[in-house]
């Protein structure tokens, strides 16, 4: 995997952390939510009227797979990370939990997707849990406030990525990146404003921190951390993706301390080594071996 498109990637989808908790003290989850992925469906779909080559061919059951994709990896995903943010998880602990994601992966990858995946990069995955374990526990320890349950949240929306991981992977029609964002946003723009309407939340707030908060996550979170998890998914395969997002916790962390002042101490600090020491190992123990082709 390209070492720059791998740090990219980690810095991008990171950011998107960071752009909910820039967000999340000037307007709601599901109001933030709609502003970001409103303007970015409308831009999509004209620029999907203008260049049509790539939609050609595409049958009605290719379309329904990117929206329901659309529905888990972003509208499912993203609503559970900012309602967590707004009930006062940090943003460091809401990706430290998200990183538990990984582990979930490559244990599936095998019997559902029939990839390969070797002693040594099962050693660099239980690693990397285990780094996400003891960045946890720092940040845990240092307090925000929120309800016991509040931390519950992000774990539904883990989920619901690694559902649209595999959806994605068993299916036999390559759709163009640019078709599936823009089907994928186009859906989250349909039930996000649903939501926000019903909510009476659709309103953006007068805030510059709102603007800024959309800018960012439109800019840094959909382009570069959404677009480029779909295209490492299909250069790399699923373990390696998702063994980068065990980078994803430590960094948020550093970020999230940098920006905000949220704990980050010695602790913090080794679970970050950890990390990458999971990431080289898995790398390391890629094999030459091919998956074989899904029925």
């Amino acid at each position: 995997m390209n070492v720059l498109l791998s740090i990219a990637f980690v810095l991008c989808w990171s950011s998107g952390f960071i752009g909910a908790k820039l967000g999340a003290g000037s307007a709601s989850a599901v109001t933030i939510l709609m502003w970001r992925f409103l303007p970015l469906a409308v831009v999509l779909i004209g620029v999907a009227v203008v260049s049509r080559a790539s939609w050609r061919g595409l049958a009605a059951r290719d379309v329904a797979r990117q929206a329901a994709i659309g529905v888990l990896s972003q509208s499912g995903y993203l609503l559970t990370v900012y309602y967590a943010i707004q009930l006062g998880v940090s943003s460091g602990t809401t990706a430290l939990i998200d990183g538990v994601q990984p582990l979930v992966a490559g244990a599936l990858a095998g019997p559902l997707l029939r990839q390969y995946v070797s002693r040594r990069q099962w050693l660099g995955l239980c690693l990397g849990v285990s780094g996400v374990a003891l960045v946890t526990v720092a940040d845990a320890a240092a307090g925000t406030g929120a309800a016991w349950w509040a931390y519950l949240v992000p774990f539904l929306g883990m989920f619901a990525l690694v559902a649209a991981t595999f959806v994605e992977s068993r299916s036999r029609t390559q759709v163009a990146p640019t078709v599936a964002m823009t089907l994928h946003c186009a859906t989250s723009a349909a039930l996000f404003t649903i939501f926000a309407v019903s909510a009476g939340a659709a309103g953006p707030p007068a805030e510059l921190s709102f603007w800024t908060a959309i800018i960012w996550l439109v800019a840094l979170s959909t382009f570069g951390g959404y677009g480029l998890y779909w295209l490492i998914l299909r250069r790399s395969g699923v373990t390696k993706v998702n063994t980068l997002m065990f980078l994803m916790a430590p960094v948020t962390a550093v970020w999230g301390a940098l920006m905000f002042g949220e704990p980050f101490g010695p602790q913090t600090a080794l679970g970050l080594a950890v990390g990458l020491a999971a990431v080289a190992i898995v790398h390391r123990g890629d094999t030459s071996a091919r998956p074989a082709p899904v029925n």
